[in-house]
């Protein structure tokens, strides 16, 4: 490499965080809408909105384990003068009523059960006494029971028309549940994004190989892999890409035949073996950005070819772990149509003094808590980007903005809140 080059490798014009996030969201698309069945939607994005196709309950149910009456039948009743009820049915849940009540009968109902239709309350079967004569089993009431008690009436929870889910929400248990409950057993979901990913770098072993000196274990293949899975992605483990910068543009444009967007890992800074700087020197596609104003993973870069993302993240992994949460985590949930795909951001008070000194924002890998109702946070272990350890500590990426003097304990930072 002669020196022209060199200093052009060397002087690349950093964006700010937000900008480059903004220069993404505008190839950003959402994937097309597939069909599955509701035991497979867990955790998935749902396309369309859900209209209540009946109430709910759709019957009038029993609160409890008791005596369905009508109230009036209990006016003015005391201990001195308690009312007695003939008991003429016994409801048990999913079954129907199948005699009338009158002011001087009742029928015992299990929760969840069907009332009666001319019943407007439910007595609790511990406030009541019930004998028997002549054949016949008798309750006796000794307070008065008001309109409505113990009774759910019909579209209490949901009225028939009302939407139940909204398009754009995650898929969980509760929303499996109303998804059951209104007979959805199939439900129009966006599809999940397929990843590529590469690594480069001589140094790098297979997971299973014996290390050996100069050597390392290819580690931010797997991690980005769990990464993308938790955002609801499909990973693809491409291994590695040679050291030679026309091979490997090669195999990451054959890559976009088999996935939705790559990324890469490593070999995106300014040294002799970088080549994905090289890629994005010479390729077709558009550059969005090739330097960000951050620490750790300053030289992360991203570009589009054929409306599809090439994401550049660093080898060391801290800084690879950050570009993700920052970058790529969003795609991947925007491209399943979720909303709130950015990390929510919370002030804290820092829990020790941080003094590393920078030019540019700084994420630094973190962990927050409550003393006495106040949140704080600080970092977790060491905050170097070639650290592994403390990636798996890690609750919130704590934002330390540029300066001369770093900050000190007690003071207010921003904080960003990783997902799970």
């Amino acid at each position: 490499m002669d020196r022209v080059d060199c200093v052009n490798r060397f002087h690349r014009n950093a964006v700010q965080v937000v900008e480059a996030q903004r220069r993404i969201e505008q190839h950003l698309n959402r994937l097309d809408v597939e069909e599955v069945s509701l035991e497979n939607a867990y955790s998935r994005t749902l396309a369309e909105d859900i209209i209540a196709p009946d109430n709910m309950p759709h019957f009038r149910r029993s609160g409890m384990d008791g005596f369905a009456i009508m109230s009036s039948s209990t006016r003015r009743t005391s201990s001195e003068s308690p009312v007695l009820l003939e008991v003429i049915d016994n409801i048990p849940c999913g079954a129907q009523p199948t005699k009338a009540l009158s002011q001087r009968t009742a029928s015992r109902i299990m929760t969840g059960a069907m009332v009666p239709e001319n019943a407007d309350a439910v007595i609790m079967l511990e406030m009541t006494d019930d004998f028997e004569e002549q054949g016949k089993t008798y309750i006796s009431i000794k307070k008065e029971v008001h309109p409505g008690q113990n009774l759910t009436p019909i579209g209490h929870e949901i009225t028939m028309g009302h939407c139940v889910l909204q398009k754009g929400i995650e898929i969980l248990a509760g929303e499996t549940a109303l998804l059951a409950t209104f007979g959805f057993s199939r439900v129009k979901v966006y599809k999940r994004p397929t990843i590529a990913i590469f690594a480069t770098g001589s140094e790098l072993l297979p997971v299973d190989a014996p290390l050996c000196a100069g050597k390392i274990r290819n580690s931010n293949s797997y991690m980005l892999a769990a990464l993308i899975r938790g955002a609801g992605g499909i990973p693809l483990l491409m291994g590695s890409i040679p050291d030679e910068a026309d091979q490997a543009q090669t195999r990451i444009l054959e890559a976009f035949s088999v996935a939705d967007f790559v990324i890469t890992t490593g070999g995106v800074s300014v040294g002799d073996y970088d080549i994905l700087v090289d890629i994005f020197e010479k390729w077709k596609g558009k550059v969005l950005f090739n330097k960000v104003a951050m620490r750790p993973g300053s030289p992360t870069s991203a570009g589009v070819w054929n409306d599809q993302f090439l994401f550049a993240l660093s080898g060391n992994p801290g800084a690879c772990f950050v570009g993700f949460e920052l970058f790529v985590r969003p795609v991947i949930l925007g491209m399943q149509g979720i909303q709130n795909r950015y990390m929510r951001d919370f002030t804290a008070f820092l829990g020790e003094d941080f003094t590393k000194v920078n030019a540019y924002p700084r994420y630094v890998r973190g962990k927050f808590y409550v003393i006495d109702g106040k949140v704080f946070v600080k970092p977790v272990g060491m905050d170097q980007s070639s650290v592994t350890v403390s990636i798996k500590d890690s609750d919130c990426l704590i934002k330390i903005p540029p300066g001369g003097k770093g900050m000190l304990q007690g003071e207010l930072v921003c904080a960003l809140m990783l997902r799970g």
